[in-house]
């Protein structure tokens, strides 16, 4: 009889860790969602998409929740399949969310509205850096070293005198060949 408990607490204990990993792991998946949806929210929060895009959004992020529920099918079953005594391995779990999690991003970042957001957001930062760059000229004016815009006068005028020079060597190379003949 106190093998049977055994066994029966075992089976208990089996089933209890089973319920916990797959909790933590539906947890962690929620969480992972909340996170892209946030991050993906604020990445075009600054936008008006048009309609197109905005429908090509809402379609990619569809399919991305499409595949998360398929995900959480999968961990229901091979789950069932645990506690029907199958051998499953705690890494299959995590691999069916790193799988889903991997389809998902490509649904969304594969859509015009992710690549609308990605221009804006690409812009705004050469928009910033530019402002920088700005910046940092005036400083070095206001320092007293020279600019950007100094140094490219200094080439101008480098390059100019150089093409004159050209042109007064090859003018006194036609006054020699003259004085020769």
């Amino acid at each position: 009889m106190s093998n049977t408990n055994n066994i029966q607490e075992e089976w208990t204990e089996m089933v209890e860790e089973i319920n916990n990993a797959v909790a933590d792991s539906m947890e962690q998946n929620m969480k992972a969602q909340a996170a892209f949806v946030e991050s993906w929210a604020d990445a075009v929060e600054d936008t008006i998409p048009e309609q197109d895009d905005l429908a090509d959004g809402m379609d990619g992020y569809n399919r991305a929740y499409e595949e998360w529920m398929d995900a959480a099918e999968q961990m229901v079953e091979r789950s069932t399949d645990a506690a029907q005594g199958e051998d499953v391995d705690p890494a299959e779990f995590r691999d069916i969310w790193l799988q889903s999690a991997n389809e998902a991003f490509k649904h969304v970042m594969g859509t015009s509205a992710f690549a609308a957001a990605n221009g804006q957001l690409v812009e705004s930062m050469m928009e910033m850096q530019q402002e920088a760059d700005d910046l940092s000229q005036d400083t070095l004016e206001q320092l007293g070293f020279p600019t950007r815009n100094d140094v490219d006068e200094i080439a101008e005028r480098l390059i100019e005198l150089e093409r004159r020079q050209h042109a007064v060597e090859q003018k006194l190379d036609r006054v020699l060949e003259h004085l020769e003949e």
